[in-house]
């Protein structure tokens, strides 16, 4: 069983940023001029320092003194541009979120392109392991959230469902994305920090809990836990936990789609009100 261990030991937490000014920096209805600020700089540049920090540094490594030292520039001179790093982790997330295709999938059927929208996701966790990290249920109110929402929207516009439940198809599914990602990042923060892969801890630890528990008292856990643990070679596999789950997920949604299609299913918001 993987344990996220949370934003908050990462160093990733959000703070409250000011509305106004965190939603005029993600849709740039102003940034300095060259007499306000310096010349070379801009929030493009200041946010692409950021992520790549936080990319291949980690997300605890990020702060406003280190983006300047990356970009060569005086300490304070980012901050003429964004005001601080709750404002900086908001425009960092809707960065990332524009790496995502630009248009919805088009071929197969409804459950074919939401795989497609949720493998996408997982692509961009992967390259971006501090992202499922700071996002909250709080959503970035930038450009690309809403374009990475009406795509996202338009792969399931044909199953027939209402507008609650697609939203919650999205959220659900989605949701089982991130908590992979936050354990497939995780993992690998933990071998960085150990120095061992979970292969490694797993062949150095089974010997010893083979020693220390009783024979035979827990078959079901043995047999089970070593047939897990040799499939995936590690106590737990993150990819496959997405995969095996997104499976399940889709053969659900594809019920509820046909009890919508055969008029037995209303909008799950409206069945429980």
């Amino acid at each position: 069983m993987a344990k996220d261990r949370g934003a908050k030991d990462r160093g990733a937490t959000r703070g409250t940023a000011d509305p106004a000014r965190s939603l005029a920096l993600l849709w740039r209805t102003r940034e300095p001029s060259a007499r306000e600020g310096r010349t070379e700089l801009s929030v493009a540049r200041i946010a692409t320092a950021a992520i790549e920090i936080a990319d291949t540094e980690g997300i605890a490594a990020l702060t406003m003194r280190r983006v300047s030292e990356v970009l060569g520039v005086g300490t304070m001179s980012p901050y003429t541009y964004v005001p601080g790093k709750s404002e900086l982790l908001d425009l960092m997330i809707d960065t990332v979120y524009g790496e995502l295709p630009a248009e919805a999938p088009d071929e197969g059927d409804w459950r074919v392109r939401l795989e497609r929208v949720a493998m996408d996701n997982w692509d961009l966790y992967r390259a971006h392991p501090w992202l499922a990290a700071v996002e909250s249920s709080r959503p970035v109110l930038g450009p690309n959230l809403l374009a990475k929402y009406e795509r996202e929207l338009g792969a399931l516009l044909d199953s027939g469902l209402g507008d609650v439940d697609l939203d919650s198809v999205l959220t659900l599914v989605l949701g089982h994305v991130r908590a992979s990602a936050r354990a497939a990042a995780d993992i690998a923060a933990l071998e960085s920090e150990t120095g061992m892969t979970d292969q490694q801890w797993w062949q150095a630890h089974s010997p010893w809990l083979a020693g220390f528990a009783t024979a035979g008292a827990t078959p079901n856990a043995d047999r089970v836990g070593t047939a897990a643990g040799e499939a995936h070679g590690a106590a737990y596999d993150p990819e496959h936990a997405l995969r095996f789950g997104l499976r399940r997920l889709l053969d659900g949604i594809s019920v509820m789609v046909e009890q919508q299609r055969a008029g037995v299913l209303g909008d799950e918001r409206a069945a429980s009100g």
